[in-house]
């Protein structure tokens, strides 16, 4: 199982706002920090929100290209439904050059909305959206000159679509919720899959995650080919103890904040209680419990090739982030070895 962060660039460390240059400086020593740390992947999300600095992913992971030499770098996902896919090829190949070969793409739906009317989109075509889309993304990922046509984007007739990436196929991963039809698309497409669970236990998308190697088979492709990657909230910290006074307080301010622009209820102690048990969807914790933690959701789903930590949205300074990447690196990833043999 390989190991990763995925970030939404927060300008907000609990009630501490900093301004956009010291914000984005430290969101760049964290990725550069996970590299040498022997982290596998680093990711940034999408967001049109003033709390937010990641509206263009791929400029951050630019930056942090340069200053890194192993780490893949990935969006997080990117809202491929209200993006034009032309130009979200062009800004990954670019990356992927700039890394020499490490840039990867999750694409997904959104499962925040203020992009849509930001870019002139209709809800209403939230899923067609994306279907067509994507699988524009791909045509231009496997084909340099590209025919194509569709109902939101001007045709294309023959088009050479530059610059091409480093690798041969650039990875793009289909960024999922809850919904099956989102797995079977992703499975007969035989894209790689990353499942988002925020809430609830992780064994419960089992079904979900067999539909889509189902799915993926019966398209024709091979186990190998049909990746699973896992994407949850969590923090490790010393200890159980430690971790979870660190992380609580700001998880369930920042969670009900969500709530509220959602219409969720509140956040309760039992809840969370819940959500940092074997079973909950919390990997927050010690070293030794987050490695039993992250085997046992492998093994709740089948297994799983990458894990991805959302660490960065429950108020933690940076140097608690910092100190919880290291501590992922030099302790959780050889625990995790270990249990393989």
């Amino acid at each position: 199982m390989e190991i990763g962060i995925d970030s939404f660039a927060s300008a907000m460390y609990g009630d501490d706002e900093l301004n956009s240059i010291d914000a984005m400086e430290q969101l760049i020593e964290r990725i550069v920090a996970a590299d040498k740390a022997g982290l596998d992947v680093f990711g940034i999300g999408e967001h049109h929100k003033k709390e937010f600095l990641d509206s263009v992913p791929a400029v951050i992971l630019a930056a942090a290209a340069a200053r890194t030499k192993n780490i893949r770098l990935m969006s997080a996902v990117t809202v491929l439904s209200t993006s034009d896919p032309v130009r979200v090829f062009q800004q990954f190949a670019t990356l992927d050059i700039i890394s020499k070969g490490r840039a990867e793409i999750i694409a997904g739906r959104g499962s925040a909305t203020e992009a849509f009317p930001l870019f002139g989109y209709d809800l209403n075509d939230y899923d067609a959206l994306f279907k067509e889309k994507l699988k524009l993304l791909i045509q231009i990922r496997d084909e340099e000159f590209v025919t194509w046509s569709g109902k939101f984007r001007p045709a294309l007739h023959n088009q050479p679509v530059y610059p091409r990436p480093v690798q041969k196929k650039l990875p793009v991963w289909v960024g999922v919720g809850g919904t099956a039809q989102s797995f079977v698309r992703a499975g007969m497409l035989g894209l790689p899959l990353m499942v988002a669970v925020i809430g609830g236990e992780t064994e419960r998308f089992r079904p979900l995650v067999d539909l889509y190697r189902r799915s993926g088979a019966e398209a024709g492709f091979k186990p190998e080919e049909l990746k699973v990657g896992l994407h949850s909230p969590g923090y490790v910290g010393d200890t159980d103890e430690s971790a979870i006074a660190d992380y609580y307080p700001g998880y369930i301010k920042s969670w009900n904040k969500v709530g509220r622009e959602r219409g969720w209820p509140p956040i309760t102690k039992a809840q969370f209680d819940a959500g940092v048990a074997p079973q909950g969807v919390l990997v927050v914790g010690g070293p030794e419990t987050v490695a039993k933690k992250l085997k046992r959701h492998s093994e709740a789903l089948g297994g799983i090739d990458l894990f991805t930590f959302q660490m960065d949205i429950a108020g933690l300074s940076h140097e608690q982030l910092l100190k919880s990447i290291g501590l992922i690196g030099s302790e959780v990833i050889p625990r995790l070895r270990e249990q393989a043999g």
